[in-house]
């Protein structure tokens, strides 16, 4: 009895960790609406489903102990903010469950000009990915607030495709 126990604990840990590699973490997918938002960004400017509508939005799940992050957010800044600031686009990074403090200090060291937000409990990361998921994270909404894309970790096929969806998304108009 034991022994079934124990092959069956395999088995549901191996399922369990192949359904997390074909999802990467998220509980959400391309095609579903986007779950609830509401922050406000460190400005106090709020941030919500409806303020989002009409634009191209990159929620760029972040955090200043995440050398993934600190990686790839020089290319968040000049490949996307610089290059798509302009059109019904926005950027925002959302740091996850840091101080407003620690989070000014994150926002100099990486010289980021997007606007920041805090998802000061991560209910907000949480209504995207599945439980102790990783950040490293873009979700990609087109103008209804739909998911477009979904990125994980940092890898330059993967943001050069994401990019591209981001152009293709405001050429249509």
């Amino acid at each position: 009895m034991k022994r079934l126990f124990t092959i069956i604990t395999i088995l549901f840990i191996n399922l369990s960790f192949a359904q997390n590699t074909d999802n990467r973490g998220y509980k959400v997918k391309v095609g579903d609406m986007s779950p609830e938002i509401s922050l406000n960004l460190l400005d106090d400017t709020p941030i919500t489903n409806q303020s989002l509508k009409g634009k191209v939005t990159v929620l760029q799940f972040t955090a200043s102990w995440c050398s993934v992050c600190i990686k790839e957010m020089p290319h968040l800044e000049k490949q996307v903010w610089q290059r798509f600031k302009n059109e019904d686009f926005i950027l925002i990074g959302v740091d996850l469950k840091e101080t407003p403090e620690k989070v000014e200090k994150f926002i100099k060291k990486t010289n980021i000009t997007y606007p920041v937000a805090i998802d000061k409990d991560g209910s907000l990361f949480d209504s995207f990915t599945v439980k102790n998921a990783g950040v490293t994270r873009n979700i990609v909404l087109n103008k209804k607030g739909e998911i477009i894309f979904l990125t994980r970790l940092y890898n330059v096929e993967e943001f050069n495709k994401m990019v591209e969806i981001i152009d293709n998304e405001l050429k249509k108009g």
